[in-house]
């Protein structure tokens, strides 16, 4: 099971982290196991109620946030804004947040932080938590991809507004025929995301030369570029030349990836 495998590898974080220094609560180590084997059956509320008295039971007690916190996370449904997932999302990031002020190098803390953000729309502090995770480790190849995939959503989102208050469709190379204050706009909100989304994306494939997402993303943010460059045709095309290179890349990457993998046409069994 993919929790069981995020709560055992938290295990292994709080047992290295200087914060756990003395023996665990016994009642507490028993809800902690308590908590481990309803999880482990599908009881999700069970095993959090388990985690929140082990906590209780010993304030101090690290492995035990990590795993409520790490359940609590599971829990947050993407996208949903409601009060109650709102508030699940934010004891999972307070948690996270009160391991960071024991163990502030702990970069499963902060990309946990940085998912759930992700999760409940908060981009701006989903970017800044994912910055932080570089800072720790800069080869992360996952938190550059994840910093460029929010800038171009957030320069696309800018650019659909701009574009549908002029009664326009993007399309995707530039937009020349929107009027100029429509463009104006789109340049003044977008150019400081698309240089950031570049530079993190390249990031990532320097990093991991084979990420053919990293690559889709690329080529959505040169189009994005080319509605900043909308009234220099020679730069337009390039950007759009730039984009239809990088979706070439990534198609023959994939491909590439899937052939390792042994999934690709070839694998099939008779």
């Amino acid at each position: 099971m993919l929790f069981a495998a995020t709560l055992y590898s938290g295990v292994q974080t709080a047992a290295t982290s200087s914060a756990e220094t003395s023996t665990p609560n016994p009642s507490a180590q028993d809800e902690l196991n308590r908590g481990v084997d309803a999880y482990k059956a599908a009881r999700y509320d069970e095993a959090i109620i388990h985690f929140q008295k082990a906590t209780e039971m010993d304030p101090g007690f690290p492995t035990a946030k990590i795993y409520l916190a790490t359940a609590l996370a599971q829990n947050v449904v993407p996208g949903l804004e409601t009060p109650g997932n709102l508030k699940t999302a934010q004891e999972s990031i307070d948690l996270f947040k009160d391991i960071l002020t024991r163990d502030p190098h702990d970069v499963n803390s902060l990309k946990q932080i940085a998912g759930i953000y992700f999760s409940i729309k908060k981009l701006d502090d989903a970017k800044e938590s994912q910055k932080k995770v570089l800072a720790e480790d800069p080869q992360d190849s996952s938190a550059a991809y994840t910093i460029g995939v929010i800038d171009w959503t957030q320069a696309h989102q800018n650019a659909l507004s701009a574009l549908q208050q002029a009664g326009l469709n993007d399309d995707g190379e530039g937009n020349v025929e929107a009027p100029a204050a429509a463009l104006e706009q789109i340049k003044a909100q977008n150019t400081a995301l698309v240089q950031e989304a570049i530079a993190y994306l390249n990031r990532a494939i320097e990093n991991r030369p084979d990420y053919n997402d990293a690559m889709v993303y690329l080529n959505l943010v040169y189009r994005r570029k080319a509605d900043l460059d909308s009234n220099n045709e020679v730069a337009r095309k390039q950007d759009v030349a730039q984009a239809n290179e990088w979706m070439r890349k990534a198609m023959l990457t994939r491909n590439a990836n899937e052939e390792k993998r042994g999934v690709g046409p070839d694998s099939a069994q008779p």
